[in-house]
Formats: C-alpha cells, sequence, structure tokens
C-alpha cells in the first residue's frame, strides 16, 4: 500500500523468528525488491529460527545489552541465595543478556557449564586430550539445549491446534534457534576462559569474567601462558563469527578448533 500522506510507509513485523516456512517464502520477494517508499522491520527475540535467506537480505540492527550492573540487580532478584562472587560471574558471562543470566540459574545450565570449563583446562591440562571428545561434550549440551526447546515448542503447539505440518515446523525451528543459541553462547565462554588466563596473568584479577573461578584461574595462568591464551581466545571468537554468519557442520569445525587450541596452549611435553 503506498502511503497517504507520508513519504514512506513502514510494516513492523513482531515475532518474526516465528514464521513458518510458507510466510518467510512469501515475504522474501518484498525483501529483495521492496518499494521505494517502503521500509520493513523484522523484530526478532533470537536470530536463530529466522531462515537464512530472510536473515541474508536484511540489515542486522542489534540492540544494546543491559549492563553488567543491570544484570546483577536481575540475578539477584531471581535467586537471592547466591554469593556475590557467583552473581557477578554468571552476570559477567551473560554478557547483558537477561535470558542467558536466566538460563544460567537452571540446574542442567549449571551442569553444562561445569562441562564446558572442564574441557576449557583440558585443552592444557589433561596429557590424554581429545578433541573429538572436547568437541562431542559442546555438541552434547546444544542436544540437551535442543531436547528442551523441543519439549517446550511442543506443549506450547498443542492447545493451539496447528496443522500437523506447522507444529512440526515450529518445533524445528525452535529446536535449531536452542541449539545455535547454545553453541555461540558456549564459544563465548570458552573465549572468556582464555581471555581470563591471559588477564590473571598480567595482574588484573579484578577484570576476570569468571570470578567464581579465580582460584583455578590463578593456578592455569602463567607468562609462559599468555601468548598462547590470547591466540586461543582470538581463535574461539573467529569461530564463534563463523558459525554466527555461515551454516557449517559444528562436529567438524569444533574438533579442528580443539585442535587449534591444543597447539596454542598446550606445553612441549603434553603436545608431544
Amino acid at each position: 500500500m503506498r502511503p497517504f500522506e507520508a513519504d514512506r510507509r513502514v510494516y513492523l513485523l513482531f515475532s518474526a523468528e516465528t514464521m513458518n516456512e510458507d510466510a518467510a517464502d512469501a515475504l522474501l520477494k518484498d525483501l529483495e525488491e521492496p518499494p521505494p517508499y517502503v521500509v520493513v522491520v523484522l523484530v526478532a527475540d533470537e536470530l536463530g529460527p529466522l531462515p537464512e535467506t530472510i536473515r541474508s537480505r536484511c540489515q542486522l540492527v542489534p540492540f544494546r545489552r543491559l549492563s553488567e550492573r543491570a544484570v546483577r540487580a536481575a540475578i539477584a532478584d531471581r535467586a537471592p541465595g547466591l554469593a556475590p562472587d557467583e552473581v557477578t560471574a554468571l552476570a559477567r558471562v551473560a554478557a547483558g543478556r537477561i535470558d542467558r543470566a536466566e538460563r544460567l540459574l537452571d540446574a542442567e545450565a549449571v551442569d553444562r557449564r561445569q562441562r564446558l570449563l572442564q574441557t576449557a583446562r583440558s585443552v592444557y591440562l589433561d596429557a590424554d586430550f581429545d578433541p573429538g571428545a572436547a568437541a562431542d561434550a559442546i555438541l552434547q549440551s546444544m542436544r540437551e539445549r535442543g531436547d528442551d526447546a523441543q519439549t517446550g515448542a511442543e506443549e506450547e503447539c498443542e492447545p493451539l491446534g496447528l496443522p500437523p505440518k506447522e507444529a512440526e515446523q515450529r518445533v524445528k525451528r525452535a529446536r535449531r534457534g536452542a541449539e545455535r543459541d547454545e553453541l555461540l553462547a558456549s564459544l563465548d565462554e570458552l573465549a572468556a576462559w582464555y581471555r581470563d588466563l591471559l588477564v590473571v596473568a598480567a595482574g588484573a584479577e579484578s577484570a576476570v569474567i569468571h570470578f567464581d573461578r579465580l582460584a583455578e584461574l590463578m593456578d592455569d595462568a602463567s607468562r609462559e601462558r599468555m601468548l598462547g591464551a590470547e591466540r586461543a581466545a582470538e581463535a574461539v571468537r573467529a569461530s564463534w563469527r563463523s558459525f554466527e554468519e555461515f551454516n557449517i557442520s559444528p562436529g567438524l569445525a569444533l574438533e579442528a578448533l580443539f585442535v587449534h587450541l591444543r597447539r596454542e596452549l598446550a606445553s612441549p611435553a603434553l603436545a608431544a
């Protein structure tokens, strides 16, 4: 529809991540060749469920994340029994996202985080480190998040009376989005751990993200490991960017990443 008085007409599509495949396909032409007077804004809670065909035709406008103080306050309200160090650590790991902070408070998420940090340390501490097993640990966490999301989506769809195909698509999108978010969150925290090794080795303990694991970081950090930790953190960030931008196989890419991390962080004796 042409604008009546103004120069442009703006369309706002809320909850864009819930579009099924038919809706996304119907929107493609308008996104590829919009009339000059039209602006289409898709508002999404998360990018994961959005089809790549939609994402590639849009200009991403990310919203600013919340301050650490705001996230700390939200965590303290939701879990008043947590120690201050734990609240600080979770707020920093959440990186300005309340939804991620809430997930970190879940008991299953606590177990997944524990496994992830064990994997992060095993890269340079375990003489029998296996890159394939390290990749499998992250893939397992992805599957667990996917299972939870699938169960929740199935429960949401049940009372809606959706056609079977649409319900199936919605469940698949929820699972795919949750797995992708878990993968990116795991890489975020993995990069943060190696960044913390560098920070502690430089004597800046107050800037540590994993504040609740400061004792372990103090044990692991050393000046000899600083350069390797810096390169490891950047390698993980590069992998994060690849997963964010491209549709690549997580299993192979993660195993290759851990081979690289082992090379950067292991002592000569362990690497041999």
